[in-house]
């Protein structure tokens, strides 16, 4: 396993992780959830990624249940989690980042976990009802607490990331790091052009996610939705209309035919083109059972490949 700067912060974290959306709590339970994160850790990853919203609570309490059961030490691995969207359905628990929200979110985000503090807080969207500055405080003073050791952003407008850094330094609070956005074959154009600068400028750290475009790069989709997919799941019917959009779809056919004339799987090559990206600190993959998981940690192998003509006939696909 390879491990990266999470940006210009000290904390190392691995090139692949493994987080909890979609199959902690709709998916698999616990031992599920213990058979998984044990697989992903033999593999050497030490990076976990949660989220309150997972399951309504749910995938934070299967999460929490694991680690204890798998007794890990807490210096061994990197936990983070996501706060915005809400569990409780109050005026000012849902949809925002309040410093009322945020305070409150993250102790309850922590008794789930079972944990004392999480690695990494990150705000789970940008909030525009929200004066950035009070999230800016609010996020700092949960740093400065203990409870978050870093913290950070999730598909914020760039625009919003750079308010946010410039309030913390004329503060002197402590400053977001890393954004966590999609990224895959099909969808680079936030993260390759609107991000371009805080990774140069400001040496942003990034963890992706959905490498695999919700499925549809593994090529599962192309002949329909298979029953006890997570597209298949009642209530996730926006990833139903993502996998069955024709012009995505002919560029996944596409992604088919060139890793089948290189001779490598095409989930794997699909995952080792978002590492191949030096701005992405790590790649969350998600999976519902333990061999997928097995399956697509093998990406990691497939990264020399794509220094040449691979490389370049993967990134013509769809361009930014």
């Amino acid at each position: 396993m390879e491990y990266r700067r999470l940006g210009t912060s000290g904390l190392k974290v691995s090139a692949l992780s493994f987080g909890s959306w979609v199959t902690f709590g709709e998916q698999m339970g616990t031992e599920a959830a213990v058979e998984c994160l044990s697989v992903a850790r033999e593999a050497g990853v030490n990076f976990f990624d949660n989220a309150e919203s997972y399951a309504g609570g749910k995938s934070e309490e299967i999460m929490g249940k694991a680690l204890v059961e798998l007794g890990w030490p807490r210096y061994s691995y990197v936990v983070s989690t996501k706060l915005y969207w809400g569990i409780r359905d109050d005026v000012n628990m849902r949809n925002t980042l309040n410093r009322k929200y945020l305070l409150q979110a993250i102790d309850g985000s922590l008794e789930r976990l079972g944990l004392d503090f999480v690695d990494i807080l990150f705000c789970h969207r940008s909030d525009p009802e929200t004066p950035i500055e009070e999230t800016v405080w609010a996020m700092s003073d949960i740093v400065a607490s203990g409870k978050a050791l870093y913290w950070g952003t999730s598909e914020w407008p760039a625009a919003d990331i750079w308010a946010a850094t410039e309030i913390a330094e004329r503060h002197h609070l402590r400053k977001p790091v890393a954004e966590q956005a999609q990224y895959n074959l099909l969808t680079r154009q936030r993260v390759e052009k609107e991000y371009a600068r805080l990774f140069t400028d400001l040496g942003y750290g990034l963890t992706s996610f959905s490498p695999l475009a919700g499925g549809l790069l593994t090529g599962k989709y192309l002949g329909g939705a298979p029953a006890g997919s997570r597209a298949s799941l009642p209530g996730y019917e926006w990833v139903l209309r993502s996998v069955q959009d024709a012009e995505r779809s002919e560029k996944a056919r596409g992604l088919q035919g060139i890793a089948g004339e290189a001779g490598v799987d095409m989930a794997q090559v699909a995952i080792a083109w978002c590492l191949n990206n030096h701005n992405v600190s790590s790649v969350i993959l998600g999976a519902s059972n333990a061999g997928q998981l097995r399956h697509n940690l093998g990406a990691l192998e497939l990264v020399p490949l794509l220094a040449g003509e691979l490389g370049e006939r993967l990134g013509e696909l769809s361009p930014p």
